[in-house]
C-alpha cells in the first residue's frame, strides 16, 4: 500500500510518498519540497497560486507513485484551528447492561453534539477517557457492565472554507484525500514516544507562520492550540532591523542567529558580503540575537499562557519537544528552557524508515519535515485496504477508521 503525506507551509510545500509493508514498516520512495506561494499564515488564500507551485510534484507523483495519488494525507495547519473539551453521556441499553461497540460509538456521537458554527467542520473527535457508573480512567469499556457510559473527548474543528480549498486543489490535480490530520497532532506522531505522552509533555512545531501545541499526559491528548506567529515574523524583523532583503534575512538569521542574546559577545559583527554580493556593510551579531529572542520569547509567552489555563505551566515532566522551521535556530533549547521552566530538547522522528535514495535521509533528519512525516505514520495507521476514506468521515465515530486513531493516542 502506498500513502503520501502532504505538508503545505507557508514557506516551503513538503510531500513524502511511503510504501506500508506488510509488517508495517514504512519505505521512504521520494521526498519533494518546493517554495510556497499563495499560503499565509497556515491557510491557502489564493489557489491559484499553490496550484502553481505544487504542479510539477502532482504531476510526479501521479505518474510515478500512481496509488499515492489517491491516498493523501494532508495536514491542515492556521489560527481557523480550535479545540475543546467535550462530554457525552448515554444509559447502556441491554438488559444485561453490558456495553457493546455500538454503545461506544452513540456515546462518542453523543460527546459531538456540540454549537459549532455552520461554516465550521469537525475533523477529530479525541477519546481522552471512558467512565462507566463513576469509574474513571477506562480506554476501552467494551464487555464491561454498567448503567451508565461516559466519555471524555476533545472535539477539533476548522473552517469549511480552508478544508474545501485543501481537497480543490488535491482534486483538481487529479488526487484524492486520504484524510485530513491537525499539524500538531501529526508532528506529534512522528517525534513523541509513548513514555513522554505519559510523563507530561508539550509538542512545539514552530512553522514558518505559525506555531502548534499539543500538550499530552497519563498518554492522553489533553490539549491542542495553533498560534498565528512563526519563525517567517523572525525573519521579518530581522529584514526590517537590518533594512536587507528577506531572503538575506533569513540566510542571516540562520547562519549567524542565536535564540539567548546575553551569550553573544557585544563586539561581534557580521560582514553582509558573505551572505550576499547584492548587500553591503556590517550588523551586530548581538542585535541580531536581540531580535530573534525577542520574537521567541514572545511565542514561548502564548505557549505558557495556554499551560497555565489547563494548570500545566511548568507541571510536565517530559518537558517541551521543539520541532518545525523554526527548531533549526541556534540556542533555542535554552531559551525555552529558561522561558517556560520546562527541560527542552529538539524533536526528531522516533523509528527508523528504510529510504530508496540516501540523499531523502538528511531531509528526513531536518526537523522541518517532521509533519509530513507524521503524517505518513497517520496515513499508515488509518487507510484502508479496501478504498480511500473521504474527509467527509473524518469526524465520523463509528468508522473503524477513528477507531484506529484513538488508539494511537491513547497507547
Amino acid at each position: 500500500m502506498q500513502i503520501a503525506g502532504l505538508d503545505i507551509g507557508s514557506h516551503n510545500i513538503k510531500l513524502i510518498v511511503g510504501e506500508v509493508g506488510k509488517s508495517g514498516e514504512i519505505k521512504i520512495m521520494k521526498v519533494w519540497k518546493v517554495p510556497s506561494r499563495g499560503v499565509r499564515k497556515g491557510a491557502i488564500y489564493d489557489i491559484d497560486e499553490v496550484a502553481l507551485a505544487t504542479s510539477d510534484i502532482f504531476s510526479a507523483l501521479r505518474k510515478d507513485f500512481k496509488a499515492a495519488s489517491k491516498n493523501i494525507y494532508v495536514n491542515v495547519n492556521g489560527p481557523q484551528i480550535s479545540s475543546r473539551s467535550s462530554k457525552g453521556i448515554i444509559a447502556v441499553s441491554r438488559a444485561d447492561n453490558e456495553i457493546y461497540k455500538d454503545d461506544i460509538d452513540r456515546v462518542i456521537k453523543a460527546s459531538q453534539a456540540v454549537a459549532i458554527s455552520p461554516n465550521r467542520r469537525i475533523i477529530h473527535t479525541i477519546t481522552r477517557e471512558f467512565v462507566v457508573d463513576g469509574v474513571k480512567d477506562i480506554l476501552d469499556p467494551q464487555g464491561l457492565v454498567g448503567n451508565r457510559l461516559e466519555v471524555e473527548s476533545i472535539i477539533i474543528d476548522a473552517f469549511s472554507m480552508y478544508l474545501a480549498n485543501l481537497t480543490k486543489l488535491i482534486e483538481l490535480n487529479g488526487c484524492k484525500i486520504g484524510g485530513f490530520v491537525i499539524g500538531p497532532l501529526s508532528s506529534s506522531r512522528a517525534v513523541l514516544t509513548k513514555k513522554q505522552k505519559e510523563l507530561g509533555v508539550v509538542l512545539l512545531d514552530i512553522g514558518a507562520a505559525t506555531t502548534g501545541m499539543a500538550v499530552y499526559e497519563e498518554s492522553k491528548l489533553l490539549h491542542s492550540a495553533i498560534f498565528p506567529i512563526g519563525a517567517g515574523h523572525i525573519t521579518n524583523d530581522v529584514a526590517v532591523g537590518f533594512k536587507i532583503p528577506v531572503a538575506d534575512a533569513e540566510s542571516v538569521k540562520l547562519q549567524f542567529g542565536y535564540a539567548m542574546s546575553r551569550s553573544v559577545p557585544q563586539k561581534e559583527s557580521i560582514d553582509l558580503r558573505l551572505i550576499s554580493a547584492d548587500v553591503r556593510g556590517t550588523v551586530g551579531k548581538r542585535f541580531l540575537s536581540e531580535i530573534i529572542e525577542s520574537r521567541l520569547a514572545e511565542i514561548f509567552e502564548l505557549v505558557n499562557n495556554e499551560l497555565k489555563s489547563i494548570g500545566k505551566a511548568q507541571q510536565l515532566p517530559a518537558g517541551v519537544i521543539i520541532s518545525g522551521g523554526g527548531a533549526k535556530l541556534l540556542g533555542i533549547q535554552d531559551l525555552a528552557r529558561e522561558e517556560l521552566r520546562l527541560s527542552s530538547q529538539l524533536g526528531v522522528t522516533e523509528g527508523n524508515f528504510p529510504i530508496i535514495d540516501p540523499d531523502y535521509k538528511a531531509e528526513l533528519e531536518d526537523p522541518e519535515f517532521v509533519c509530513a512525516t507524521g503524517l505518513l505514520l497517520c496515513g499508515a495507521e488509518y487507510s484502508k485496504k479496501d478504498g480511500i476514506l473521504d474527509f467527509v468521515d473524518w469526524g465520523n465515530p463509528v468508522t473503524s477508521f477513528l477507531k484506529s486513531f484513538l488508539k494511537n493516542l491513547l497507547p
